[in-house]
């Protein structure tokens, strides 16, 4: 099992980016390769324009919320996430949890974890990035609880359960 992780760890292209089948980091979308911080590239009209300006339908948006966070640019994220219709989705809270955190506000962001969770109980993604929140704090017994639970809940084998098993093993949690 040490040595999977490890090779995990070496070799991240092997195993499985959030909500994919890969642990390649996202394809920035035209987001992050063509706008300026701030600007969002709206499908429709082909431009850059303010996330409130922008006619992006839900999925798009993810897409976009997905490719900031990775880049990096949590304050675009969350600018982002704040036009979600549905505040209280738990892929939306489960993003406000990572963006936030990333950003620097833990206490804010384990909150968000904890209303996607009390949400939807099997959301994998919402306990592996509240699993690394604890390695980054030295939690590791917390870490290890949600790792349990992610195997519990048939996650053994998917991003939610290797990139928290490679964290724990490692200290080295992911950006995506």
């Amino acid at each position: 099992m040490r040595l999977a992780i490890l090779a995990l760890t070496l070799a991240p292209g092997l195993a499985f980016a959030a909500g994919s089948d890969s642990f390649d980091a996202p394809t920035p979308s035209e987001t992050v390769t063509q706008c300026t911080e701030g600007l969002v590239f709206d499908l429709a009209t082909q431009t850059c324009m303010t996330p409130e300006e922008s006619t992006n339908d839900d999925s798009a948006m993810m897409d976009d919320i997905r490719s900031l966070s990775h880049a990096g640019r949590y304050a675009d994220a969350l600018a982002v996430l704040a036009l979600m219709p549905d505040q209280t989705d738990p892929m939306v809270l489960t993003y406000y949890g990572f963006a936030t955190r990333k950003a620097g506000d833990l206490n804010a962001g384990m909150a968000s974890y904890a209303q996607a969770l009390a949400v939807d109980s099997q959301n994998l993604l919402a306990r592996s990035y509240r699993g690394q929140a604890f390695v980054e704090q030295g939690e590791i017994d917390l870490a290890q609880a949600d790792l349990t639970e992610i195997r519990m809940r048939g996650g053994r084998g998917t991003w939610a359960e290797q990139s928290l098993a490679a964290a724990i093993a490692t200290g080295v949690t992911y950006s995506h």
